[in-house]
């Protein structure tokens, strides 16, 4: 049995057989299906119970939405954690064995969380409840903050429709394009490990098409954000001007949140073990980075067992700690 550092994903495979049908009467025309609208799944974490601690959920980094097509129903997922001395959620399980669609960024955003708390805890639990709502009706600051990291597609027309600002006509063909497009010293700002700030400006162009009458339209509260932001699009140049109701987004990717330290992989090597240690491999494993923790900057590790066949196949493999 060996030990490998590796990072695991899986990857869908779709297949389609398809089959010649010979047709000797007309057939009737039939509507295609209605499409079903779209609706905006929003995670709303509970308090987070460590035996008789309660931390209020508001602790908590908000995960990103997803969306939803067709009949929804009320979900929840639930997470088994630590935290250590400096208020970082750590060893973080899913509980139980349903997936719900549109979960894929809970645990990444429980790990970018703190917890003001006064010394480690363990045995901790978090439950996330999802409720849908209609484009029509989501509050216009989620429509953006989708659209700017779309987890799952994008965001359909009738989401823009709730977002571009009455009588705009910056999205007629021809569209304006950027002659100079300046953007913010994004390493200067501040910015958190593992969560993005974003900002999205509204604007106007004139007959020269500088940016007029620019206003910050909606964002999540980097005040240094929006100014270097609007700072930036005053000196922007685009032509097909003029127009009214512009938008411009400006988003400060995640800092690195760097991973906890690694016991290493001979502290958890089995004591029967004949692999040799300095790898000896063949064609080494593709390692593929879960996306939903690169979304957010953050690092991890895991340590894999596996056994050696005499012909070099590798099985057995298995996560014994990560």
């Amino acid at each position: 049995m060996g030990l490998l550092n590796i990072a695991l994903a899986l990857a869908g495979v779709v297949s389609a057989v398809g089959a010649d049908a010979q047709v000797f009467s007309p057939s009737p025309i039939v509507a295609p299906a209605p499409v079903a609208a779209a609706a905006l799944q929003r995670w709303t974490a509970g308090d987070v119970r460590c035996g008789d601690l309660a931390i209020p959920a508001a602790q908590l980094r908000r995960p990103y939405s997803a969306l939803l097509w067709g009949e929804t129903k009320p979900t929840s997922q639930t997470y088994r954690f630590r935290i250590d001395a400096d208020g970082r959620p750590l060893s973080i399980t899913h509980v139980g064995s349903s997936w719900a669609p549109g979960a894929e960024d809970l645990a990444p955003s429980l790990a970018a969380s703190r917890l003001d708390i006064a010394g480690a805890q363990g045995a901790c639990e978090v439950t996330y409840t999802a409720d849908a709502v209609p484009l029509a009706e989501a509050p216009v600051g989620d429509l953006i903050s989708y659209s700017l990291a779309p987890l799952n597609g994008k965001l359909p027309e009738a989401g823009w429709d709730r977002i571009r600002p009455a009588g705009a006509d910056c999205a007629r063909a021809p569209r304006p394009r950027w002659l100079v497009a300046v953007s913010p010293d994004y390493a200067r700002l501040p910015a958190a490990p593992g969560a993005r700030d974003w900002t999205l400006l509204s604007y106007d162009l004139d007959a020269q098409g500088r940016p007029k009458r620019i206003a910050k339209m909606s964002g999540n509260g980097n005040a240094a954000l929006d100014r270097a932001a609007t700072e930036a699009l005053s000196q922007s140049r685009q032509t097909e001007g003029p127009r009214r109701g512009c938008l411009r987004p400006y988003v400060r990717a995640a800092t690195r949140l760097a991973a906890p330290e690694s016991p290493g992989p001979e502290t958890l090597r089995p004591k029967d073990a004949t692999c040799p240690t300095d790898g000896g491999w063949e064609r080494k494993p593709v390692l593929t980075y879960p996306r939903n923790w690169r979304r957010r900057s953050i690092e991890g590790w895991a340590i894999v067992t596996f056994d050696v066949a005499p012909w070099g196949e590798t099985g057995n493999a298995k996560a014994v700690a990560s």
